[in-house]
């Protein structure tokens, strides 16, 4: 009896079955892709939907303060020279996660905390940029959820950005604990991995907002936006039949 069940968990190591230690591998999927990794594209893709319904709105909505006459306007606000530093700052921190998985597909544990712990900081020096931009938006600037609909849409948009960069950001000191408790080495790289999918997101959505958000030039107060009773007159008046 004892040689039977020796020779089922032979025959079940020799399939692929059971992994080191006694635990099961997870079995492949269709695609050859392990199920984890798929979930984690699937979410990525509902949360593609969600920043794109984000943008837009915001799209929509950004020059509706000087159509309104209500300030402060995105001109009077903006600081594109420290925003640069932070985007710098959270697009360095893409290769740092490169660099941890990298380390950890070569049984690099110690190369792992490192770039673990670089890019957990690089993280946490975004998200304390953003604290401080959104302090002197709010006390300085009197921009605030409820001033305007940039107001409304510019916090929204950036808020809910650096909430995901907060939870990449706890992710990977867990990540980073469980490391250091002896939990991760190279057959567990699937799981840096993941985290590293999550954050290159992150890092790639916040190019976008970027671009939108500081980059693209706005209207200088006001008198640079034609007030929507005059523009509805004016073209009437070039209609043909008019």
């Amino acid at each position: 009896m004892a040689t039977t069940a020796v020779q089922r968990v032979e025959h079940a190591g020799g399939t692929g079955h059971v992994a080191e230690h006694g635990h099961p591998e997870h079995p492949p999927t269709s695609t050859g892709i392990d199920h984890r990794k798929m979930l984690m594209w699937a979410f990525l893709s509902s949360d593609c939907i969600f920043f794109a319904s984000l943008i837009a709105t915001y799209v929509i909505y950004r020059s509706r303060a000087q159509e309104a006459g209500v300030g402060p306007y995105p001109s009077e606000v903006v600081d594109i020279p420290y925003t640069s530093i932070s985007a710098a700052v959270l697009l360095f921190s893409s290769l740092t996660m490169v660099l941890a998985l990298a380390a950890i597909q070569r049984d690099d544990v110690r190369g792992l905390r490192v770039w673990l712990t670089a890019t957990s900081l690089l993280g946490t020096i975004f998200l304390g940029g953003q604290y401080f931009e959104f302090s002197e938006f709010y006390q300085v600037e009197g921009l605030s959820l409820q001033t305007n609909m940039f107001g409304a849409s510019f916090f929204t948009l950036t808020g809910l950005h650096g909430t995901h960069v907060a939870i990449g950001v706890i992710w990977l000191v867990s990540l980073l604990v469980v490391s250091l408790r002896g939990g991760v080495s190279k057959k567990d790289s699937l799981n840096v991995e993941i985290v590293g999918l999550y954050w290159h997101f992150v890092d790639i959505v916040w190019i976008i907002i970027f671009t939108l958000v500081y980059l693209i030039p706005y209207e200088e107060g006001p008198e640079g936006v034609e007030a929507a009773p005059e523009a509805m007159l004016r073209l009437m008046n070039a209609l043909p039949f008019s």
